[in-house]
């Protein structure tokens, strides 16, 4: 689930980035690039409320999914982390003093 809400974050964070390049109150911005076909089809003031709208959405959008993803994190994956760290012994015992096989040949007496 959770790589369910990374991914529509991701989108919704794309999609408001594009959204915000688009407009400029100006009149720059990269619509003009487009050869004003937004103000063609829907005309200037139709075009601005329209991206102003979509920039409040897909930052809610955006909001809402960071503010929800945690509530679906499993909760058994922080017991099992736990329940590693309480496995370890800390009784005091003192390790193994056999020797390590350290791959040189013993010294042999004549």
């Amino acid at each position: 689930m959770l790589i369910l809400f990374g991914i529509l974050i991701i989108i919704a964070s794309v999609i408001l980035g594009l959204i915000v390049l688009i407009q400029n109150p100006k009149g720059g911005g990269l619509s003009g690039s487009f050869g004003g076909v937004g103000n063609q089809l829907m005309g200037v003031k139709q075009t601005t409320d329209v991206l102003e709208k979509g920039t409040w959405i897909f930052a809610a959008v955006v909001g809402l999914l960071c503010l929800l993803s945690p509530a679906f994190i499993p909760k058994d994956t922080a017991n099992k982390k736990n329940g590693l760290i309480d496995n370890i012994s800390t009784s005091g015992q003192k390790p193994s003093t056999t020797p390590a096989n350290t791959g040189t040949m013993p010294a042999t007496n004549p």
